[in-house]
C-alpha cells in the first residue's frame, strides 16, 4: 500500500524513525520488500535522479507496483530523493510518487525557498508532501558533491523562518552527517544540541537526516579482503537513531550500506566461484542479505513491528 510521508511520520513522530532506501534494480527491490515484511516495519522508497536515469525512469516504477501487489501487506511511500527542480515538477505530474524530495540547500536563503514554494504548490496541489533541505552536508552522494570545507549546519533560526515561508512538509538538516562511505576525516558525529534547539523551534515538524549510513566495519573489512580497497570508510554509530527520533528525526536515509552489502556479496561470490557466471547466483544471495540488513537496520530505527498499528491507523 503506497502512502505518503506525512501518513508514515504521523504515526512515528517522537517514536521512531522510517527507514528511507534507495533502490535501483530488481534484487534490491525484493529484499527491501522481504526485509520490511520480515521486521513488520513501515518503510520508504527513494528513487533518486541517478537511478531514475540508470535504466529508464519507467523501469523502477513498473518494479515497484508489481512488488506493491506481490507484498500485499507492505506499508510504504515512494519518495523522489535530492531532486532539482524540473525532476520535481516531472515525478509530481507522473502520479505516481507520493514524496518529493526538492534540494536548492546550495542556493542562498531566499532563492532557497522561492525554489521551494514553487515545488510545494506545485506538489499540494495534487496530494503530494515536499521535503526540503536547509544546510549543506558534506561528502558525495550521485550529483551531490559538497567539500567538508563548505559543509554547513543548520541554523535552528532560519530553519523556523525558511518551513513557514517555503510551506514544505519535512525539513532534511544538515547536524553532523555526511554523503557517501568517506565520511569522516576525524571524530565528528551528530550534534544533539542542533536537534535539540531544531524541535524547540520546530515542535511536532518531521526532520530528516541525510547521510545516515553507518558504514559496517565488517562489511568493508570482507570486501578489502575479497580485492576491494576501501580503507578509511566510516560512518555514523547506529545506536544514536533513536535518540534523534525522539528529537524530531521521523525519516532517516540509507543508501550506502546497501551498496555496501551488494559489493560485499558479489566480490565473495566471484572470488569463490571463479568459474560461475550465472547471475541469477550471486542474486539469490543477495536479495537474502539485502533482507537481512533491512531488517536489522530497522530494530535501530525502532520500526521494527510497527506495521499493524500504522496499518490501523490507516484503516480509521
Amino acid at each position: 500500500m503506497i502512502v505518503t510521508t506525512k501518513k508514515l511520520f504521523e504515526a512515528a513522530y517522537g517514536k521512531y524513525a522510517i527507514g528511507a532506501y534507495n533502490i535501483n534494480n530488481l534484487e534490491q527491490t525484493m529484499g527491501l520488500f522481504r526485509g520490511n515484511l520480515d521486521s513488520q516495519a513501515p518503510f520508504i522508497i527513494q528513487i533518486s535522479k541517478g537511478a531514475r536515469t540508470y535504466t529508464h525512469k519507467l523501469m523502477l516504477e513498473g518494479l515497484i507496483r508489481t512488488a506493491d501487489q506481490v507484498f500485499p501487506e507492505a506499508v510504504f511511500a515512494v519518495h523522489l530523493d535530492h531532486g532539482d527542480e524540473q525532476t520535481c515538477y516531472d515525478c509530481i505530474s507522473s502520479g505516481f510518487y507520493s514524496s518529493v524530495m526538492i534540494d536548492a540547500s546550495q542556493q542562498p536563503f531566499e532563492k532557497n525557498i522561492e525554489i521551494t514554494r514553487r515545488v510545494v504548490d506545485a506538489a499540494h496541489a495534487k496530494g503530494i508532501v515536499v521535503e526540503a533541505e536547509l544546510g549543506q552536508l558534506g561528502g558525495v552522494e550521485e550529483h551531490v558533491k559538497v567539500s567538508e570545507a563548505d559543509a554547513k549546519l543548520t541554523d535552528p533560526a532560519q530553519a523556523k523562518e525558511f518551513v513557514e515561508r517555503s510551506g514544505c512538509d519535512s525539513l532534511a538538516c544538515a547536524i553532523g552527517t555526511s554523503h557517501g562511505a568517506f565520511k569522516f576525516s576525524g571524530t565528528q558525529g551528530l550534534h544533539f544540541e542542533v536537534l535539540e534547539e531544531l524541535q524547540k523551534r520546530l515542535p511536532g515538524f518531521p526532520l530528516v537526516m541525510h547521510g545516515s549510513s553507518s558504514v559496517p566495519q565488517e562489511e568493508v573489512e570482507r570486501i578489502n579482503k575479497a580485492g576491494g580497497k576501501m580503507a578509511g570508510a566510516k560512518g555514523v554509530d547506529a545506536t544514536q537513531f533513536r535518540r534523534a527520533a525522539q528529537l524530531g528525526v521521523t525519516k532517516i536515509n540509507i543508501d550506502t550500506d546497501g551498496r555496501l552489502v551488494w559489493t560485499r556479496v558479489h566480490r565473495e561470490f566471484f572470488r569463490d566461484y571463479p568459474e560461475k557466471f550465472d547471475l541469477r547466483d550471486p542474486g539469490k544471495i543477495f536479495m537474502a542479505e539485502y533482507a537481512k540488513f533491512i531488517a536489522e537496520k530497522n530494530g535501530y530505527l525502532g520500526s521494527a513491528g510497527q506495521l499493524g498499528a500504522v496499518r490501523a491507523m490507516l484503516a480509521k
